[in-house]
């Protein structure tokens, strides 16, 4: 299969539902890719997933490229995109440029992603133009849990619903290839849908997007804690974890291994 590009991204809106997921390092991506997902995000999810943090907000611009250069060494055929961490998009132009030209340069990722709407649209235009393709996001922005004080569903009553559509439309003009809109009523998300020419993802958004994103914890089974409602676990991989595991140990412990 043919590398993935934003174009091709784009032209999947309309002909078939987009599969995208989350990875942190080059094992996971190259299972993924073997599925043959469309996505691969690097998410600043990995504060929560994988690093043992309770939020995304302690993850760094430099625990960002370590772990999207990790994927990009899988050398998959789906894009890479990659989270602009916590705080980095409301720096000056040229401190954001800094960062995503960091990121691409230095991870070999295709695209970044951006949590923000229209207040943001001005600045993802300038990126667009110096080159840097964008992924939008809005809905909830994790990035911002400190300042709501909890995660919540956005768009269920008519003025969220509004300023949703305003801030997709806004990113839509300013350039980004696709929108991800997470923890969102389903009909204000399918309205978006409709009404935006790039594909929308959703995340807890409900089965009306253009194609759907999980964390790949998450649906494999893995993760411990916290899980979201609307996520659907379609692996026990934990299991196999647990048992393979304990089958060393006692191996180990028999003097079974090594023969």
């Amino acid at each position: 299969m043919p590398k993935l590009t934003t174009h091709a991204i784009r032209k999947l809106k309309g002909q078939r539902p987009i599969v995208a997921v989350t990875a942190y390092d080059a094992l996971t991506a190259r299972y993924a890719n073997e599925a043959g997902v469309d996505i691969i995000l690097v998410g600043d999810s990995m504060g929560n997933v994988m690093l043992g943090f309770e939020n995304t907000v302690p993850v760094t611009l430099d625990m960002m490229c370590h772990h999207a250069a990790a994927v990009v060494r899988a050398r998959p055929e789906a894009l890479v995109a990659v989270d602009l961490p916590f705080g980095e998009a409301h720096y000056c132009f040229d401190r954001v440029l800094a960062s995503c030209q960091r990121i691409v340069q230095e991870t070999g990722a295709d695209a970044v992603k951006i949590e923000g709407g229209a207040e943001i649209a001005p600045m993802l235009e300038k990126l667009n133009n110096a080159g840097i393709p964008v992924w939008g996001h809005i809905g909830l922005r994790p990035q911002q849990v400190l300042a709501l004080g909890r995660y919540k569903k956005f768009g269920a009553t008519p003025d969220e619903a509004g300023s949703m559509l305003s801030d997709a439309l806004a990113l839509e003009k300013a350039g980004v290839f696709a929108l991800l809109i997470e923890m969102t009523d389903h009909e204000c998300a399918r309205k978006i849908a409709g009404e935006v020419s790039v594909p929308v993802i959703g995340i807890g958004a409900g089965p009306h997007c253009d194609g759907q994103i999980l964390v790949s914890p998450d649906l494999l089974g893995l993760t411990s804690d916290y899980v979201p409602a609307f996520v659907q676990k379609f692996a026990d991989a934990a299991a196999e974890y647990r048992k393979g595991f304990a089958a060393y140990a006692a191996a180990v412990r028999e003097r079974r291994f090594p023969e």
